[in-house]
């Protein structure tokens, strides 16, 4: 494989671990009736998910053969960040007119 095409691979690994890192810390501050407010699984299941997302994105490298661990672990931090952020944010900040 070509050096640029092993350096762009090894930037999108390095890009996702920030990813993990942030969905994890979010989970960590929000406080765990907002997680039963928006009916979505309680805060330990989503540190444990987002946790072993930000692991998974430190551990496996997409052009390794623990692939699947690493897109496993993109997807896990991304369903977070896309899905349960936005309306963990909007139950907390309250309704607004």
């Amino acid at each position: 494989m070509p050096y640029e095409a092993l350096l762009i691979l090894r930037i999108i690994d390095w890009a996702a671990v920030p990813v993990g890192v942030f969905a994890f810390i979010h989970a960590l501050m929000q406080r765990p009736d907002a997680y039963a407010a928006i009916d979505r699984l309680t805060k330990p299941a989503w540190l444990g998910i987002t946790g072993g997302a930000a692991v998974a994105l430190l551990l496996f490298s997409f052009a390794d053969i623990g692939w699947m661990f690493w897109m496993a672990g993109l997807v896990a931090a991304l369903v977070y960040i896309v899905d349960v952020r936005p309306r963990l944010i909007e139950v907390q900040r309250g309704q607004r007119w």
